[in-house]
């Protein structure tokens, strides 16, 4: 029973990481609970945070625009009682000039790790952090 469901967790975050490489929201946002919540840290703060399938959808729309290339690649699992944390390496490809300094063509490289949290079979809460 317990392995069954972290076959399908795991098959779950793996559809959810190639909808994102291929910029598929509604891939992304399919096995997805109404009300999920999405943060990203940078730095150990919260950057970015959403609440709801429809907000997190919105957002993904918006961050295509970012890059004309991204592929999250998984590391390792780790799967304990309430959650799913993957180690992940990120690489992307520019679309546009960031206020960092960073040009549109450049490569972005990043470690960082997701966590996944489930309700009903769907993922409820995202943690992403680089």
């Amino acid at each position: 029973m317990i392995n069954d469901m972290k076959e399908a967790q795991q098959k779950v975050i793996e559809n959810y990481v190639d909808s994102y490489n291929a910029f598929d929201t509604s891939g992304m946002i399919k096995n997805l609970h109404e009300d999920v919540i999405f943060e990203n840290y940078t730095s150990g703060k919260v950057d970015l945070r959403t609440d709801g399938k429809e907000a997190f959808a919105q957002q993904s729309e918006i961050a295509k625009q970012y890059f004309s290339h991204r592929k999250q690649t998984i590391k390792s699992w780790q799967f304990d009682d309430a959650q799913v944390t993957i180690q992940i390496d990120y690489e992307g490809i520019l679309a546009i000039d960031l206020p960092n300094g960073m040009k549109s063509g450049e490569t972005l490289k990043l470690q960082g790790k997701s966590i996944f949290e489930f309700k009903d079979g769907k993922i409820y809460r995202i943690r992403d952090s680089s």
